[in-house]
């Protein structure tokens, strides 16, 4: 189960996400992301033993990914452009986001070396944080593990979890007071909204 709270731009929000029971957290390093962070800057936030550190990144690279991570100390990185197998980094779980439209195929990915499927909603541009959702159950036919993402928030993630039946959710602009400032209570309420919907309490 993955419940992740993307975005996070500072120390306040980190530590409330891992209190309230966030099992990843995302740092955004697409540079036209009003979310966007340094990667030194993300090193110097903590994050509690077990919590999975994830960078976002658009159309970089792979040395560059690979170089970031390591500055970044990340576990995952989630790749949101046109990136192929070939620029995946290596050494690192890779969750690939797809934007869901009606051209989607969930067998698009097969037997690409991914540990997930993030599927989200339209973002044109703006490659993801737009707040906008797709009709959810057309995840659950995916062939891959899949972590929702795209205007999720308290009051739908459950519906979410129970037309798709995920591996995992994940919440940004829906959950904000600012592009890059969570709101603590619209956090914490999605959080628990989650976990008890996927059976965590």
């Amino acid at each position: 189960m993955i419940v992740k709270i993307c975005g996070i731009t500072n120390l306040e929000d980190a530590v409330r996400a891992c209190a309230e029971g966030a099992t990843a957290i995302g740092f955004n390093f697409y540079r036209a992301s009003p979310r966007y962070i340094p990667p030194e800057r993300a090193a110097e936030i903590p994050t509690a033993p077990g919590i999975r550190r994830v960078g976002v990144f658009v159309n970089e690279t792979r040395e560059t990914v690979e170089r970031l991570a390591r500055i970044a100390n990340l576990d995952v990185v989630q790749l949101h452009g046109d990136e192929a197998p070939a620029d995946h980094p290596a050494g690192l779980a890779v969750w690939k986001a797809a934007r869901v439209s009606s051209a989607f195929h969930p067998r698009t990915f097969l037997g690409w070396p991914i540990e997930a499927l993030l599927l989200d909603g339209p973002a044109g541009a703006a490659y993801g944080g737009s707040g906008k959702s797709f009709e959810w159950s057309l995840a659950a036919s995916c062939p891959l593990p899949v972590i929702l993402a795209g205007g999720l928030d308290a009051g739908n993630v459950a519906q979410a979890i129970a037309e798709a039946h995920p591996w995992g959710v994940d919440a940004c602009s829906r959950i904000e007071s600012a592009p890059g400032k969570k709101d603590p209570i619209k956090m914490t309420e999605f959080l628990r909204a989650a976990r008890e919907a996927f059976g965590g309490g």
